[in-house]
């Protein structure tokens, strides 16, 4: 039996309520305007001329309609898009989070759009960002790699690479780099120069750009003061606070001879001092803890932590300068690497060795130092 509106109770009418509202096309802003779809398109583009007046007809026109344009439907007509992917490899991580904020603040300064996406340092997670990516058409892509499968996928389909805070083998593209060798040749430079010689180096991997640099800077500063070079005080470790909690315990067990912990990121570095409050160990007393990568909670605990400060917005706005000369700029085949200087903090975390302290020393000086070295980015050949 039909039903009758009566017996309907609204139910239609909900139906109809419940239902999304066609989104307006190009031609109902032509007929709102009273104009042609393609006098609509030029008066919205800028493609093209078009009157004043009808110019300012159609965008009161699209207001009153609620018309967008469909950047995804422009972008595979002419294969260009204003769209940036950013894959990055732990948004919770301080520094990948300064660095996500320092790109997305240059490019929406210079008109683009960012789309985010964390993998979590997986590889495969990389590679699916990196075919979405591909799917919704990015012009360029900054990417902290963890592999060169994504690297090499997205410059295979012709998107504009830049490569953060390290680099990959077999693919050339862009990148920006912090200068690693000087910045942990300069934080165990401080080192030495305070007496310790016992210097141990805590680091999650040596592969890449990286953790390569900062380990030729630590034995860059150790052969620059005429010390042997002890492998038995590099200490390999994962990316993981807790396992630097282990290997920290493990290496004083061994080596109680150690008075100076060098540690290769801001992640290690919460394990280790972690591991010295834990057992007990005074900082910088009974050992001197630094780190690479300044973050807040370096400056937050006491003693603060002496640390190499990578200046990580002016690195993610660095990358997104380089986009947008490569999108913007004259088309070139050569590949531009850029290294941003970094500088070290010297806080409280850091004194002479036990063995060279006053017996009337009692404790760390609280004064909070800063030696800069400007920040800024510099052409270098790539490594």
């Amino acid at each position: 039996m039909a039903r009758t509106p009566e017996r309907d109770g609204g139910a239609s009418a909900r139906r109809a309520a419940a239902r999304p509202r066609r989104r307006p096309t190009i031609q109902d802003l032509a007929q709102a305007a009273g104009i042609s779809p393609s006098t609509a398109s030029r008066a919205l583009s800028g493609n093209g001329y078009v009157a004043a007046e009808v110019r300012a007809r159609v965008i009161a026109a699209a207001e009153q309609i609620g018309y967008v344009p469909d950047g995804n439907a422009r972008s595979l007509r002419s294969r260009t898009s204003r769209a940036v992917g950013v894959l990055i490899s732990d948004i919770r991580n301080p520094f990948y989070a300064n660095l996500a904020a320092g790109i997305e603040e240059q490019l929406r300064s210079a008109g683009y759009h960012v789309i985010v996406v964390n993998n979590d340092g997986q590889p495969e997670a990389e590679v699916e960002g990196a075919r979405t990516f591909m799917a919704v058409r990015v012009s360029a892509a900054i990417i902290t790699p963890v592999s060169n499968r994504a690297v090499r996928m997205l410059m295979n389909d012709g998107v504009a690479v830049v490569q953060a805070d390290r680099m990959v083998d077999g693919a050339t593209s862009d990148g920006v780099l912090v200068d690693n060798v000087q910045g942990a040749q300069e934080i165990t430079g401080h080192l030495v120069g305070l007496g310790h010689t016992a210097i141990a180096l805590l680091i999650d991997e040596t592969d890449w750009t990286t953790g390569a640099g900062r380990l030729a800077g630590y034995r860059a500063a150790l052969r620059s003061a005429g010390l042997p070079m002890d492998p038995a005080l590099v200490v390999p470790t994962r990316f993981q606070p807790e396992a630097a909690r282990s290997a920290v315990n493990a290496l004083l067990d061994r080596r109680p001879d150690v008075t100076a912990l060098f540690a290769a990121n801001n992640m290690l570095a919460e394990g280790a001092f972690q591991a010295l409050r834990l057992r007990g160990l005074r900082v910088p007393e009974d050992l001197s803890l630094v780190a690479f990568d300044d973050v807040p909670w370096m400056s937050m605990v006491s003693p603060g932590i002496t640390t190499v400060d990578q200046h990580t917005d002016q690195l993610g706005r660095t990358c997104a300068q380089l986009v947008v000369d490569r999108l913007e700029g004259p088309a070139t085949e050569a590949a531009t690497v850029r290294y941003i200087e970094p500088s070290v903090v010297v806080r409280g975390s850091t004194g002479p060795p036990r063995t060279l302290l006053p017996a009337s020393a009692e404790g760390p000086a609280s004064t909070v130092s800063r030696r800069t070295v400007t920040p800024g980015p510099r052409r270098r050949p790539t490594r």
